[in-house]
């Protein structure tokens, strides 16, 4: 991209910079940059890298998967089965699906060399699931019948046990291998007296609850605010409306997984990934948690029709059967509804591995409605089919020129390697343009929470000798989604619904009390008790293209006066002191807060709680008159002291360079004794200098208590675990998500230190939380979750 903007010249690049949101100037510029680029060879030499199939990097190669498969036998020989398993797994995404010699048996032994990778690692239901694999792309495999018989012995599985010992009987030739295969047969216990089912599919799939029936919304005209800026709409209640009450589910118009977590996720549900992968059978980027993600996805899955006339003739009906039910494939296609939203992208080309998400996405939304024959070929009615809002005018003349150039190459794109009636043309571009401009505004991020290890263990009650870290939780974007319906709900930084995700599919949940006509609003980012007010409002300026005028932006509240404040020198005073930054975008606060009516609706009255936290600040704040004032910076906001605020900045660096030291020794494993010496000196310089509500002060806390946890000290560990909770209780509210998150790291605490009753409470409190912003599905979302309440419940039997 930056070869090619080098190449336009001056005149065009203004005429780009400075085309506006109207049709007609964006065909204008569109149609000047697109004649210019045609052109020019060194956009078709680009352009060709990326579209052309046979030039690309995307496609499967024979040679490199044997390459691989070499390396894994190695290491199986070895006994290095992780590292035997990542090479067969590698291989598998780039083996073709015919060999050159048109067989499958290379893709079958990958399979089952995987299989015999997984069984020596202990994941069976993996291995069994591999053993299926290979069986459907070749039935007459004897050593993966034989395999799986082994492994459906271990699994209980013992009449499927027989049936697959039985079949790989019939296929051996050796008189050696039959007495053998025979004994093995003898050995398995009796299938009628015991069996379990069998489940070769590697996640259930999680429904989508259902909006309880008494919620009704309905869309109104909005101003000025957030994604209704173009559309003039929001969602508001038309009832009243429960605390935790599901309000919306949907499942997305399109979905792209984002490419730094393409190894670890499925690129459908964007769950985890098994070790047993399902890679895509036409490309080498995209895997799979199951074929019926796969299949859902687009990915050609292959079946055989057996020859019943030739091996397996003479075997009895019920055996048959089972081969049949093994090796067809069909059952996944008849309980899958295909969306094949990657099915364009099949082709080995290196667009979709190298194009910024927002495009890939734009390219899944074109095919989509060019498939369903909802748009032209010329994409002239695309924006009507879409009918989201954008915020192209007010972009940076440098984000318009992005537009065009990616727009161009796109259309070039999914013209070229699958879609050659697609017309190049002004009008096509044009309205990409206008469709990554409605991505940017309306798509959002699929997050998922991830604990601070590979996978939650819990501790038992009173074993630190593990030295495992705190348990603690972290949001990763794992994907970007278009959900239409949920475009439509607008933005607070005090939101009222909480959203999160089964898989693809979007649930909102209120998270207090929503009256009768009230805006039901989501954060588009951080929330109040995050950020700070004036960074919330520039985020959302710079990203959405809105002056935020929320009730978190335009009330007063303790938590943007303390989250980056500095203390009083006058050590026996709560108040606050501010940086010039801060001070100014507070005194326009607290203006329109003063002049603003006291005895509005209900959702906007400003109430006792407020008053009462800002006082313990700042209570000079609440005796100032309406109209134009100044909160002045390096000033206690309570008693008036002066501070000297730079003086404190340059001392609060020093201490959070010297923190980062630490965690990086932590994180290293080089952590000593003397480590927590210097968390503590650093924590006092902070504690000195910093207002006791400010956030860095809760994030060193947390910081010291990880360092007291890997040295010992669990009454540290707890201690200033909780301190960090009490601050960010001041920032967030005592129910807040976020104070669920801080549970989970104090009750692992308390469980290692053998605190089984504190463990219990806290996970008791935590489960309240969690049921306000996630209901019934915070275990199905948390895997540590349930794991937590069992051990602490274990804890106080044990105890008691």
């Amino acid at each position: 991209m930056e070869t090619l903007k080098s190449l336009i010249p001056e005149h065009l690049l203004q005429t780009v910079k400075s085309s506006s949101s109207s049709v007609d100037d964006l065909l204008s510029s569109s149609s000047s940059l697109l004649r210019f680029l045609l052109g020019l060879p060194q956009f078709h030499q680009a352009v060709s890298e990326l579209a052309d199939p046979d030039l690309g990097c995307c496609g499967k190669s024979q040679e490199s998967s044997l390459d691989l498969k070499r390396l894994g036998n190695l290491c199986f020989r070895s006994r290095s089965f992780d590292d035997a398993l990542r090479f067969y797994s590698k291989a598998l995404r780039v083996a073709p699906l015919h060999s050159i010699d048109g067989d499958k048996s290379l893709l079958a032994s990958l399979f089952l060399n995987r299989a015999n990778a997984l069984h020596n690692l202990g994941l069976l239901d993996e291995s069994l699931r591999d053993c299926h694999r290979a069986l459907r792309i070749d039935p007459y495999y004897a050593k993966a019948w034989y395999r799986r018989g082994k492994l459906n012995t271990l699994l209980g599985n013992y009449r499927d046990a027989f049936h697959d010992m039985t079949v790989s009987m019939s296929l051996e030739s050796s008189p050696v291998g039959k007495k053998q295969l025979q004994s093995e047969l003898l050995a398995i216990p009796d299938y009628q007296n015991k069996q379990t089912s069998e489940d070769t599919r590697s996640f259930a799939a999680v429904d989508l609850p259902n909006v309880q029936s008494e919620v009704k919304l309905r869309c109104v005209s909005t101003k000025e605010k957030g994604r209704g800026m173009s559309s003039n709409s929001s969602m508001v209640s038309e009832c009243d409306i429960g605390q935790a009450s599901v309000i919306h589910v949907e499942e997305p118009f399109s979905v792209v997984i984002s490419k730094s977590f393409q190894e670890t996720h499925c690129h459908f549900c964007l769950n985890e990934l098994p070790a047993d992968a399902v890679p895509c059978p036409s490309c080498s980027i995209p895997v799979y948690c199951s074929e019926s993600c796969q299949i859902k996805s687009g990915g050609i899955q292959s079946t055989n029709k057996m020859d019943r006339n030739q091996i397996f003739q003479n075997l009895p009906d019920d055996i048959v059967e089972h081969i049949k039910d093994v090796t067809s494939a069909v059952r996944y296609y008849s309980e899958t509804e295909s969306v094949q939203e990657h099915q364009h992208e099949c082709r080995g080309a290196n667009w979709p591995a190298v194009l910024p998400s927002d495009a890939v996405l734009a390219g899944r939304v074109i095919m989509k409605l060019i498939n369903q024959g909802e748009t032209a070929m010329d994409l002239s009615n695309l924006q009507e089919k879409l009918d989201l809002s954008h915020s192209y005018s007010k972009m940076s003349p440098e984000s318009k020129l992005e537009l065009h150039l990616l727009s161009i190459v796109l259309i070039w794109c999914l013209n070229k390697s699958c879609c050659p009636d697609l017309s190049v043309c002004e009008a096509s571009v044009t309205q990409t343009i206008i469709l990554l401009s409605q991505i940017k505004v309306n798509s959002m991020a699929i997050v998922r929470m991830k604990s601070s290890g590979d996978s939650f263990k819990c501790i038992p009650a009173g074993n630190v000798s593990a030295k495992e870290p705190i348990q603690s939780l972290e949001q990763i974007r794992v994907g970007q989604a278009l959900y239409k319906i949920g475009s439509l709900f607008n933005h607070s930084c005090k939101p009222n619904i909480h959203l999160y995700f089964l898989s693809r599919g979007l649930v909102m949940r209120t998270t207090e009390f929503v009256p009768l006509g009230c805006p039901l609003e989501l954060s588009y980012g951080p929330e109040v008790g995050k950020w700070d007010c004036k960074d919330r409002i520039r985020f959302l300026e710079e990203e959405y293209f809105f002056h935020c005028r929320c009730r978190g932006c335009s009330q007063m509240n303790i938590s943007d006066l303390v989250i980056n404040g500095y203390c009083c020198v006058n050590t026996s005073c709560t108040g606050v002191v501010l940086d010039s930054s801060v001070a100014a975008c507070e005194s326009e606060k607290l203006n329109h807060f003063l002049a603003a009516p006291k005895s509005v609706d209900h959702h906007f009255q400003v109430s006792e709680k407020v008053y009462a936290g800002v006082s313990e600040v700042a209570s000079s704040l609440l005796t100032k008159p309406s109209g134009s004032l100044h909160i002045e910076a390096d000033r206690c906001l309570k008693c008036g002291s002066r501070c000297e605020v730079e003086n404190s900045h340059v001392e609060v660096n020093k201490a959070w360079n010297h923190l980062r030291r630490v965690e990086d020794l932590m994180n290293s494993g080089r952590a000593n004794v003397s480590v927590l010496s210097d968390c503590l000196r650093s924590i006092a310089v902070l504690r000195t200098s910093l207002h006791m509500y400010n956030k860095d002060i809760a994030d060193a806390e947390d910081k010291v208590a990880q360092a007291c946890y890997l040295a010992g000290d669990m009454k540290g560990a707890r201690e200033h675990c909780e301190a960090s909770m009490k601050i960010l209780k001041r920032l967030y509210g005592d129910e807040h998500v976020v104070i669920g998150n801080e549970m989970v790291k104090l009750a692992s605490i308390q469980l290692a230190s053998g605190d089984s009753s504190g463990a219990w409470e806290t996970t008791k409190r935590l489960s309240q939380i969690f049921s306000k912003y996630y209901g019934s599905h915070a275990e199905t979302l948390f895997s540590y979750f349930s794991c937590l309440k069992l051990e602490a419940a274990k804890a106080v039997n044990l105890s008691s």
